[in-house]
């Protein structure tokens, strides 16, 4: 795109974060990539509803330089940060006030609804003692995990490949707490009672495996065929599919065959209706616990061959069954 229609572009999304009370006064600020060594930045003390093509600023990453002589927003340390550390496109931070009410109070996400564990899985809350982010390396850190983060006290960054799904999940998140909010209106108990069905208690003490090695997977196969949840979810769902994982930038790659919630056959080919695939660096987070597999494919932070609509009627027992992932611990 160019730079004349990236600097429309940002303001027509400034326009819609203020209609939508995500951006009020003087609040919040945008980025975009324009090659490998320029962005795009409102600049300092402007209004995102109100945005003129001169109140966005060109900005050199090398050296964080501005032309034309205004001066960027605050957070340019932020946002450079995360050009210089992902692939992505598009910064958007934003004041939703449903979010920062919401966390100022609760340390998690507490999800109403399918839509939100699908689309949003566990976001990262980064504490802030600041008006403006001054240490932005955990911010980098949580964004690993999630293209959405929660400033504790101040606000949201996501970040994307184009503006519309930064927009998305953003205002995904402030449906989602006036959802949980509205719930507790409704039931005082209920935040207690979420997702009652996907805990496990059990503590286990497994070694410690190879990334992606054989042993590792078969390790995961053996948890997935005694979890009685997965089995009952199966059975109810017809979960027979075959489903592959793929590490990129080698030929590690494993297909489990499934039958009613079992899995019947581990291969190593990629012959299947569905196949993720992700860098270890993203495989690692999901080993670990820290990234939900769907929320990493709907992110794009996961590539998956085959369609995600279709997947998604397994939602729970594959919810369970990447969840288990992280019960088997790697090097």
């Amino acid at each position: 795109m160019l730079e004349q229609e990236l600097k429309l572009e940002i303001i027509r999304v400034g326009k819609r974060l203020y209609a939508a009370g995500l951006a009020v006064a003087k609040s919040g600020n945008l980025s975009a990539r324009i090659d490998g060594e320029n962005i795009l930045i409102t600049a300092s003390g402007t209004a995102l509803g109100q945005l003129k093509e001169n109140d966005i600023v060109k900005v050199s990453l090398a050296d964080g330089k501005a032309e034309g002589g205004l001066v960027p927003s605050s957070e340019l340390p932020l946002h450079s940060l995360v050009y210089k550390n992902f692939p992505a496109k598009v910064v958007v931070h934003c004041h939703p006030p449903l979010i920062n009410g919401y966390f100022a109070v609760a340390k998690t996400l507490k999800a109403m609804s399918f839509e939100t564990k699908f689309y949003l899985g566990d976001v990262p809350v980064v504490p802030q003692q600041t008006p403006t982010v001054t240490d932005p390396a955990p911010v980098i850190a949580a964004l690993k995990t999630n293209s959405l983060v929660v400033l504790k006290n101040h606000g949201t960054v996501a970040i994307a490949d184009k503006f519309e799904e930064a927009l998305s999940i953003t205002e995904a998140l402030e449906e989602a707490v006036k959802s949980a909010a509205l719930a507790r209106l409704f039931d005082k108990d209920v935040l207690d009672e979420l997702d009652a069905a996907l805990k496990d208690d059990l503590k286990r003490n497994e070694p410690v495996y190879e990334m992606f090695s054989r042993q590792h997977i078969q390790a995961i196969v053996d948890l997935v065929n005694k979890d009685e949840f997965i089995a009952q979810k199966g059975k109810e769902l017809d979960l027979t599919v075959k489903l592959a994982i793929k590490l990129d930038g080698s030929d590690k790659v494993f297909k489990f065959n499934f039958e009613k919630g079992k899995i019947v056959k581990l291969d190593t080919d990629s012959d299947a209706p569905f196949v993720i695939s992700a860098p270890a660096a993203v495989w690692e987070q999901v080993f670990l616990g820290k990234l939900d597999s769907f929320v990493a494919v709907t992110q794009g932070k996961m590539k998956l061959s085959g369609q995600l609509g279709q997947l998604s009627k397994w939602y729970v027992p594959f919810s369970r069954l990447f969840t288990i992932f992280k019960e088997v611990k790697i090097k």
